[in-house]
Protein backbone atom coordinates (compact mmCIF):
# COMPACT_ATOMS: atom_id res chain seq x y z
CA UNK A 1 0.00 0.00 0.00
CA UNK A 2 1.36 3.56 -0.81
CA UNK A 3 0.15 6.62 0.59
CA UNK A 4 2.09 9.89 -0.84
CA UNK A 5 -0.20 12.60 0.32
CA UNK A 6 0.79 14.32 3.63
CA UNK A 7 -1.54 16.77 5.68
CA UNK A 8 -1.41 19.26 8.26
CA UNK A 9 -2.95 17.85 11.86
CA UNK A 10 -6.09 20.00 11.38
CA UNK A 11 -6.62 19.25 7.62
CA UNK A 12 -6.24 15.17 8.50
CA UNK A 13 -8.36 15.09 11.29
CA UNK A 14 -11.49 16.48 9.02
CA UNK A 15 -10.86 13.10 7.22
CA UNK A 16 -11.21 11.08 9.69
CA UNK A 17 -14.20 8.52 8.81
CA UNK A 18 -16.42 8.68 11.58
CA UNK A 19 -17.17 12.47 9.95
CA UNK A 20 -18.89 11.50 7.05
CA UNK A 21 -20.92 8.95 8.93
CA UNK A 22 -22.11 11.35 11.92
CA UNK A 23 -23.31 13.84 9.14
CA UNK A 24 -25.61 11.45 7.65
CA UNK A 25 -27.17 10.12 10.67
CA UNK A 26 -27.60 13.62 12.26
CA UNK A 27 -29.30 14.69 8.96
CA UNK A 28 -32.52 12.98 10.43
CA UNK A 29 -32.17 12.97 14.54
CA UNK A 30 -33.94 15.71 16.70
CA UNK A 31 -31.28 18.07 17.80
CA UNK A 32 -30.91 17.87 22.02
CA UNK A 33 -31.24 21.13 24.13
CA UNK A 34 -28.77 23.21 24.37
CA UNK A 35 -27.03 26.39 25.98
CA UNK A 36 -26.55 29.53 24.17
CA UNK A 37 -22.65 29.98 23.36
CA UNK A 38 -20.46 32.48 24.65
CA UNK A 39 -19.07 35.12 22.47
CA UNK A 40 -16.18 34.28 20.51
CA UNK A 41 -14.20 37.22 22.03
CA UNK A 42 -14.63 35.51 25.39
CA UNK A 43 -11.18 35.56 27.39
CA UNK A 44 -10.09 32.61 29.43
CA UNK A 45 -11.72 32.91 32.75
CA UNK A 46 -11.01 32.30 36.49
CA UNK A 47 -11.44 28.62 37.58
CA UNK A 48 -14.21 29.20 40.81
CA UNK A 49 -13.40 27.49 44.01
CA UNK A 50 -15.54 24.83 44.74
CA UNK A 51 -17.11 24.93 48.21
CA UNK A 52 -17.30 21.10 48.38
CA UNK A 53 -19.22 18.62 47.89
CA UNK A 54 -18.75 15.85 45.56
CA UNK A 55 -17.21 14.92 42.00
CA UNK A 56 -17.83 11.27 40.60
CA UNK A 57 -15.79 10.04 37.62
CA UNK A 58 -17.37 7.16 35.59
CA UNK A 59 -14.31 5.08 33.71
CA UNK A 60 -13.04 2.07 32.69
CA UNK A 61 -9.41 3.01 33.61
CA UNK A 62 -8.47 0.09 35.75
CA UNK A 63 -5.62 -1.43 33.96
CA UNK A 64 -1.43 -0.37 34.82
CA UNK A 65 -1.05 3.29 33.48
CA UNK A 66 -4.35 3.80 33.07
CA UNK A 67 -4.97 4.16 36.73
CA UNK A 68 -1.81 6.39 37.32
CA UNK A 69 -2.54 8.56 34.55
CA UNK A 70 -6.04 9.63 36.19
CA UNK A 71 -4.58 9.61 39.38
CA UNK A 72 -1.90 12.21 37.90
CA UNK A 73 -5.23 14.17 37.38
CA UNK A 74 -6.99 13.73 40.25
CA UNK A 75 -4.22 14.67 41.90
CA UNK A 76 -3.96 17.92 40.43
CA UNK A 77 -7.77 18.50 40.71
CA UNK A 78 -7.06 17.97 44.67
CA UNK A 79 -4.52 20.65 45.09
CA UNK A 80 -6.74 23.16 43.20
CA UNK A 81 -9.84 22.16 45.18
CA UNK A 82 -9.38 20.50 48.35
CA UNK A 83 -12.72 20.23 49.69
CA UNK A 84 -14.20 18.58 46.66
CA UNK A 85 -14.32 14.25 47.42
CA UNK A 86 -13.34 12.72 44.30
CA UNK A 87 -15.34 9.06 43.87
CA UNK A 88 -13.45 7.13 41.49
CA UNK A 89 -15.81 5.17 40.12
CA UNK A 90 -14.11 3.41 37.51
CA UNK A 91 -15.57 -0.27 36.65
CA UNK A 92 -13.34 -2.55 34.21
CA UNK A 93 -15.05 -4.33 31.62
CA UNK A 94 -13.80 -5.64 28.28
CA UNK A 95 -10.47 -4.40 29.50
CA UNK A 96 -9.92 -1.46 27.34
CA UNK A 97 -13.66 -1.77 25.68
CA UNK A 98 -15.53 -0.69 28.81
CA UNK A 99 -18.43 -3.33 27.67
CA UNK A 100 -19.37 -3.61 31.12
CA UNK A 101 -18.86 0.06 31.98
CA UNK A 102 -20.62 1.15 29.05
CA UNK A 103 -23.89 -0.94 30.17
CA UNK A 104 -24.04 0.24 33.24
CA UNK A 105 -23.96 3.95 32.44
CA UNK A 106 -26.08 3.59 29.86
CA UNK A 107 -28.59 1.91 32.51
CA UNK A 108 -27.88 4.86 34.28
CA UNK A 109 -28.37 7.23 32.22
CA UNK A 110 -31.46 6.45 30.45
CA UNK A 111 -32.79 6.08 34.30
CA UNK A 112 -31.60 9.82 35.17
CA UNK A 113 -29.07 8.83 37.76
CA UNK A 114 -25.75 10.21 35.40
CA UNK A 115 -22.40 10.61 36.76
CA UNK A 116 -20.88 13.50 37.31
CA UNK A 117 -19.17 12.88 34.25
CA UNK A 118 -17.89 10.03 32.21
CA UNK A 119 -14.90 8.84 30.01
CA UNK A 120 -16.43 8.66 26.31
CA UNK A 121 -14.65 7.86 23.30
CA UNK A 122 -14.59 11.21 21.28
CA UNK A 123 -16.82 10.67 17.84
CA UNK A 124 -19.67 8.50 17.09
CA UNK A 125 -19.79 6.50 20.47
CA UNK A 126 -20.59 10.04 22.43
CA UNK A 127 -22.67 11.61 19.71
CA UNK A 128 -25.27 8.79 18.44
CA UNK A 129 -24.74 7.21 22.59
CA UNK A 130 -25.90 10.40 24.58
CA UNK A 131 -25.99 13.38 22.52
CA UNK A 132 -28.46 12.70 20.06
CA UNK A 133 -30.73 11.04 22.86
CA UNK A 134 -30.54 14.50 24.62
CA UNK A 135 -28.66 13.21 27.86
CA UNK A 136 -25.84 15.67 27.54
CA UNK A 137 -25.08 19.73 28.34
CA UNK A 138 -23.36 21.40 24.96
CA UNK A 139 -19.96 23.32 25.95
CA UNK A 140 -19.75 26.34 23.61
CA UNK A 141 -19.72 28.55 26.56
CA UNK A 142 -16.69 26.93 28.06
CA UNK A 143 -14.65 25.84 24.47
CA UNK A 144 -15.08 29.71 24.44
CA UNK A 145 -14.20 30.79 28.11
CA UNK A 146 -11.05 28.22 28.29
CA UNK A 147 -9.71 29.35 25.05
CA UNK A 148 -9.62 25.68 23.42
CA UNK A 149 -11.22 26.79 20.11
CA UNK A 150 -7.75 28.13 19.35
CA UNK A 151 -5.65 25.58 21.56
CA UNK A 152 -7.58 22.27 19.57
CA UNK A 153 -7.11 21.43 16.03
CA UNK A 154 -10.52 22.51 14.47
CA UNK A 155 -10.88 18.99 13.23
CA UNK A 156 -10.94 17.77 16.67
CA UNK A 157 -13.36 19.91 18.20
CA UNK A 158 -15.93 19.34 14.98
CA UNK A 159 -15.53 15.26 15.97
CA UNK A 160 -16.58 16.55 19.30
CA UNK A 161 -19.24 18.48 18.03
CA UNK A 162 -23.17 17.91 16.95
CA UNK A 163 -24.70 20.47 15.08
CA UNK A 164 -22.11 22.70 15.47
CA UNK A 165 -21.89 22.45 19.19
CA UNK A 166 -19.08 20.35 21.51
CA UNK A 167 -20.27 18.02 23.84
CA UNK A 168 -17.42 16.73 25.41
CA UNK A 169 -13.43 17.46 26.16
CA UNK A 170 -11.01 15.56 24.54
CA UNK A 171 -8.42 14.86 27.24
CA UNK A 172 -5.79 12.83 24.63
CA UNK A 173 -4.81 10.71 21.53
CA UNK A 174 -4.01 7.48 20.87
CA UNK A 175 -2.70 5.73 18.10
CA UNK A 176 -4.45 2.37 17.28
CA UNK A 177 -2.37 0.63 14.33
CA UNK A 178 0.77 0.16 16.15
CA UNK A 179 2.73 -3.08 16.63
CA UNK A 180 4.80 -3.74 19.43
CA UNK A 181 7.54 -6.00 19.32
CA UNK A 182 10.02 -8.04 21.37
CA UNK A 183 13.40 -6.66 20.61
CA UNK A 184 14.65 -10.33 21.45
CA UNK A 185 13.27 -12.09 19.34
CA UNK A 186 13.98 -9.98 16.10
CA UNK A 187 17.68 -9.91 16.96
CA UNK A 188 17.41 -14.12 17.43
CA UNK A 189 15.85 -14.25 14.24
CA UNK A 190 18.45 -12.68 12.59
CA UNK A 191 16.49 -9.16 11.51
CA UNK A 192 17.85 -6.23 11.68
CA UNK A 193 14.54 -4.64 11.27
CA UNK A 194 10.71 -5.31 12.12
CA UNK A 195 8.11 -6.58 9.26
CA UNK A 196 6.90 -4.23 7.70
CA UNK A 197 4.14 -5.76 5.87
CA UNK A 198 2.27 -8.85 6.15
CA UNK A 199 4.19 -10.60 3.42
CA UNK A 200 7.15 -10.28 5.93
CA UNK A 201 5.37 -10.65 9.08
CA UNK A 202 4.49 -13.99 8.32
CA UNK A 203 8.10 -14.73 7.33
CA UNK A 204 8.99 -13.85 10.43
CA UNK A 205 5.95 -15.97 12.04
CA UNK A 206 7.54 -19.29 10.44
CA UNK A 207 10.98 -18.66 11.92
CA UNK A 208 8.77 -18.01 15.78
CA UNK A 209 7.49 -20.86 15.30
CA UNK A 210 10.13 -22.95 14.85
CA UNK A 211 10.78 -22.07 18.19
CA UNK A 212 7.90 -22.49 19.80
CA UNK A 213 6.96 -19.08 20.03
CA UNK A 214 3.51 -17.30 19.32
CA UNK A 215 4.29 -14.63 16.51
CA UNK A 216 0.50 -12.66 17.37
CA UNK A 217 -0.26 -12.32 20.58
CA UNK A 218 -4.27 -12.49 20.61
CA UNK A 219 -6.77 -12.23 23.71
CA UNK A 220 -9.05 -14.86 22.27
CA UNK A 221 -11.91 -15.16 25.23
CA UNK A 222 -12.75 -11.05 24.08
CA UNK A 223 -13.46 -10.87 20.26
CA UNK A 224 -13.33 -7.44 20.80
CA UNK A 225 -9.57 -7.42 20.86
CA UNK A 226 -9.21 -9.62 17.66
CA UNK A 227 -12.07 -7.10 16.09
CA UNK A 228 -9.11 -4.50 16.52
CA UNK A 229 -6.26 -6.35 15.16
CA UNK A 230 -9.07 -6.54 12.03
CA UNK A 231 -9.35 -3.01 11.87
CA UNK A 232 -6.10 -2.52 11.32
CA UNK A 233 -5.49 -5.26 8.18
CA UNK A 234 -8.63 -3.04 6.64
CA UNK A 235 -6.62 0.08 6.81
CA UNK A 236 -3.73 -2.33 5.25
CA UNK A 237 -5.75 -3.78 2.49
CA UNK A 238 -8.31 -0.92 1.43
CA UNK A 239 -5.28 1.83 2.30
CA UNK A 240 -6.88 5.51 3.58
CA UNK A 241 -9.32 6.49 1.08
CA UNK A 242 -10.88 3.08 0.89
CA UNK A 243 -11.10 2.64 4.48
CA UNK A 244 -12.79 6.14 5.11
CA UNK A 245 -15.08 5.02 1.71
CA UNK A 246 -16.62 1.90 4.59
CA UNK A 247 -18.01 4.73 6.39
CA UNK A 248 -20.19 6.86 3.43
CA UNK A 249 -21.17 4.07 1.17
CA UNK A 250 -18.63 4.48 -1.04
CA UNK A 251 -16.32 1.52 -0.27
CA UNK A 252 -19.14 -1.83 0.18
CA UNK A 253 -18.34 -3.87 3.70
CA UNK A 254 -18.19 -6.75 0.69
CA UNK A 255 -15.22 -5.42 -1.19
CA UNK A 256 -12.69 -7.31 -2.35
CA UNK A 257 -10.25 -5.57 0.11
CA UNK A 258 -12.56 -6.48 2.73
CA UNK A 259 -12.36 -9.84 1.95
CA UNK A 260 -8.68 -9.68 1.67
CA UNK A 261 -8.82 -8.37 5.42
CA UNK A 262 -10.56 -11.28 6.73
CA UNK A 263 -8.27 -14.17 5.20
CA UNK A 264 -5.45 -12.16 6.28
CA UNK A 265 -7.27 -12.39 10.16
CA UNK A 266 -7.85 -15.98 10.04
CA UNK A 267 -4.17 -16.45 8.89
CA UNK A 268 -2.49 -14.71 11.91
CA UNK A 269 -4.36 -16.40 14.44
CA UNK A 270 -2.77 -19.76 12.99
CA UNK A 271 0.50 -18.00 14.51
CA UNK A 272 -1.14 -16.65 17.86
CA UNK A 273 0.27 -17.90 21.26
CA UNK A 274 -0.03 -21.27 22.42
CA UNK A 275 -3.47 -21.01 24.15
CA UNK A 276 -4.78 -17.81 23.22
CA UNK A 277 -9.11 -18.97 22.78
CA UNK A 278 -8.48 -18.22 27.01
CA UNK A 279 -7.38 -15.50 27.00
CA UNK A 280 -8.95 -12.13 28.22
CA UNK A 281 -7.90 -8.87 27.14
CA UNK A 282 -6.73 -7.62 30.89
CA UNK A 283 -4.19 -10.24 30.80
CA UNK A 284 -2.75 -9.43 27.23
CA UNK A 285 0.07 -7.73 28.10
CA UNK A 286 1.68 -10.66 30.51
CA UNK A 287 1.60 -12.71 27.03
CA UNK A 288 3.97 -9.90 25.85
CA UNK A 289 5.82 -9.50 28.85
CA UNK A 290 6.71 -12.96 29.19
CA UNK A 291 7.86 -13.88 25.89
CA UNK A 292 5.12 -16.28 24.71
CA UNK A 293 4.40 -14.11 21.95
CA UNK A 294 6.44 -11.62 20.05
CA UNK A 295 4.23 -8.98 19.08
CA UNK A 296 0.75 -7.12 18.83
CA UNK A 297 -0.85 -5.05 17.12
CA UNK A 298 -2.84 -2.61 19.62
CA UNK A 299 -3.03 0.71 20.92
CA UNK A 300 -0.54 2.89 22.06
CA UNK A 301 -2.07 2.64 25.70
CA UNK A 302 -0.19 -0.63 25.87
CA UNK A 303 3.42 1.55 25.98
CA UNK A 304 1.53 3.30 29.07
CA UNK A 305 1.09 -0.37 30.38
CA UNK A 306 4.47 -1.53 29.63
CA UNK A 307 6.13 0.96 31.57
CA UNK A 308 3.77 0.75 34.96
CA UNK A 309 4.72 -3.24 34.41
CA UNK A 310 8.65 -2.40 34.09
CA UNK A 311 9.09 -4.00 31.02
CA UNK A 312 11.78 -2.77 28.46
CA UNK A 313 12.65 -5.40 26.09
CA UNK A 314 10.14 -3.90 23.49
CA UNK A 315 10.15 -1.98 20.69
CA UNK A 316 7.44 -0.37 18.53
CA UNK A 317 6.24 0.34 14.64
CA UNK A 318 3.34 1.09 12.57
CA UNK A 319 0.89 -2.06 11.78
CA UNK A 320 2.31 -3.99 8.77
CA UNK A 321 1.28 -2.30 5.34
CA UNK A 322 0.03 0.87 7.53
CA UNK A 323 2.92 3.04 7.42
CA UNK A 324 2.15 6.45 7.06
CA UNK A 325 -1.46 6.27 8.05
CA UNK A 326 -2.68 7.28 11.52
CA UNK A 327 -5.65 5.36 13.31
CA UNK A 328 -6.45 7.59 15.52
CA UNK A 329 -8.87 7.75 18.95
CA UNK A 330 -9.77 10.10 21.20
CA UNK A 331 -11.13 9.68 25.08
CA UNK A 332 -12.81 12.84 26.25
CA UNK A 333 -15.23 13.50 28.96
CA UNK A 334 -18.44 16.19 29.12
CA UNK A 335 -21.28 17.00 31.10
CA UNK A 336 -24.24 15.00 31.87
CA UNK A 337 -27.65 17.05 32.07
CA UNK A 338 -29.20 16.65 35.70
CA UNK A 339 -25.07 16.46 37.08
CA UNK A 340 -25.79 16.77 40.53
CA UNK A 341 -22.32 18.40 41.28
CA UNK A 342 -22.44 21.00 38.13
CA UNK A 343 -19.86 23.34 39.43
CA UNK A 344 -17.41 20.61 40.33
CA UNK A 345 -18.00 19.11 36.85
CA UNK A 346 -17.12 22.21 35.18
CA UNK A 347 -13.46 22.30 37.13
CA UNK A 348 -12.98 18.88 36.16
CA UNK A 349 -13.66 19.45 32.63
CA UNK A 350 -11.53 22.79 32.71
CA UNK A 351 -8.45 20.48 34.14
CA UNK A 352 -9.04 17.91 31.47
CA UNK A 353 -8.62 20.36 28.67
CA UNK A 354 -5.53 22.33 29.79
CA UNK A 355 -2.06 21.97 29.19
CA UNK A 356 -1.16 21.45 32.78
CA UNK A 357 -3.55 18.42 32.89
CA UNK A 358 -2.87 17.05 29.57
CA UNK A 359 0.68 17.13 30.07
CA UNK A 360 -0.16 15.46 33.54
CA UNK A 361 -2.38 12.27 32.17
CA UNK A 362 -0.57 11.48 28.93
CA UNK A 363 3.13 10.71 29.24
CA UNK A 364 1.41 8.49 31.84
CA UNK A 365 -1.46 6.70 30.03
CA UNK A 366 0.92 6.38 27.23
CA UNK A 367 -1.00 9.23 24.58
CA UNK A 368 -0.83 12.22 23.31
CA UNK A 369 -2.64 15.30 24.02
CA UNK A 370 -5.40 16.79 21.84
CA UNK A 371 -3.81 20.13 22.66
CA UNK A 372 -1.86 21.94 19.89
CA UNK A 373 0.59 23.21 22.45
CA UNK A 374 2.00 20.71 24.50
CA UNK A 375 5.30 20.62 27.08
CA UNK A 376 7.61 18.16 24.90
CA UNK A 377 9.95 18.18 27.47
CA UNK A 378 7.19 15.86 29.39
CA UNK A 379 7.16 13.00 26.65
CA UNK A 380 9.40 10.03 26.12
CA UNK A 381 10.60 9.15 22.78
CA UNK A 382 7.65 7.07 21.63
CA UNK A 383 5.19 9.99 22.20
CA UNK A 384 7.45 12.54 20.92
CA UNK A 385 7.76 9.82 17.53
CA UNK A 386 3.46 9.77 17.67
CA UNK A 387 3.36 13.79 18.07
CA UNK A 388 5.35 14.05 15.03
CA UNK A 389 3.59 11.13 13.48
CA UNK A 390 -0.16 12.91 14.25
CA UNK A 391 0.78 16.12 12.40
CA UNK A 392 2.37 14.54 8.65
CA UNK A 393 0.18 11.11 8.59
CA UNK A 394 -3.15 10.67 6.64
CA UNK A 395 -5.50 10.81 9.89
CA UNK A 396 -8.27 8.04 9.91
CA UNK A 397 -10.66 6.72 12.82
CA UNK A 398 -10.83 3.45 14.77
CA UNK A 399 -14.07 1.69 14.08
CA UNK A 400 -13.28 -0.67 17.84
CA UNK A 401 -12.72 2.57 19.61
CA UNK A 402 -15.82 4.71 19.01
CA UNK A 403 -14.56 6.66 16.09
CA UNK A 404 -15.43 5.77 13.00
CA UNK A 405 -19.39 4.12 13.40
CA UNK A 406 -21.63 4.51 15.80
CA UNK A 407 -21.88 1.82 18.95
CA UNK A 408 -24.85 -0.32 17.61
CA UNK A 409 -22.75 -0.99 13.95
CA UNK A 410 -19.53 -1.96 16.26
CA UNK A 411 -21.70 -4.49 18.42
CA UNK A 412 -22.33 -6.02 15.16
CA UNK A 413 -18.96 -5.75 13.76
CA UNK A 414 -17.72 -7.54 16.86
CA UNK A 415 -20.22 -10.15 16.08
CA UNK A 416 -19.36 -10.60 12.88
CA UNK A 417 -15.45 -10.96 13.53
CA UNK A 418 -15.96 -13.61 16.47
CA UNK A 419 -18.32 -15.49 13.92
CA UNK A 420 -15.39 -15.30 10.84
CA UNK A 421 -12.80 -16.57 13.82
CA UNK A 422 -15.47 -19.72 14.65
CA UNK A 423 -16.65 -20.58 11.04
CA UNK A 424 -14.24 -19.10 8.65
CA UNK A 425 -16.40 -18.02 6.64
CA UNK A 426 -15.64 -15.08 4.87
CA UNK A 427 -18.21 -14.71 1.98
CA UNK A 428 -20.91 -14.73 5.34
CA UNK A 429 -18.78 -12.58 7.04
CA UNK A 430 -19.00 -10.08 4.48
CA UNK A 431 -22.69 -10.36 3.81
CA UNK A 432 -23.35 -9.90 7.58
CA UNK A 433 -21.35 -6.60 7.37
CA UNK A 434 -22.91 -5.11 4.44
CA UNK A 435 -26.65 -5.81 6.55
CA UNK A 436 -24.89 -4.11 9.88
CA UNK A 437 -23.92 -1.31 7.86
CA UNK A 438 -27.03 -0.86 5.82
CA UNK A 439 -28.96 -1.16 9.96
CA UNK A 440 -26.84 1.70 10.52
CA UNK A 441 -26.85 3.83 7.94
CA UNK A 442 -23.54 3.48 6.77
CA UNK A 443 -24.53 2.47 3.18
CA UNK A 444 -24.54 6.07 1.64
Amino acid sequence: MSNNRKFTRRQTLKLIGFGAAGAALAACAAPPSAAPAAPAESKPAEQPAAGGGKLEIFSWWTSGGEVEALEALYKLYREKYPNVEIINAALAGGAGQGGNMKAVLETRMIGGDPPDSFQVHLGQELIGSHVKAGRMEELSELYASEGWNDVFPKGLIELASYEGKPYSVPVNIHRSNVMWYNVKHLADAGMEKPPATWDEWFAYAEKLKAKGIGALAVAGADPNFSAHVFENILVATLGPDKYLGLFNGQTKWDDAGVKEAMGLLLKTHEYAQDGYQSVAWGDINEVMTSGKASTMIMGDWTHGLFLSAGFKDYHWAPAPNTNGVFVALSDSFGLPKGAKNRENVINWLKLCGSREGQDAFNPIKGSIPARTDPDLSKYDDYLKETIEAFKTNTIVGSIQHGAAAPQGFVNDYDTVVSTLLASKDVEAAARQLVDAANAAGLSG
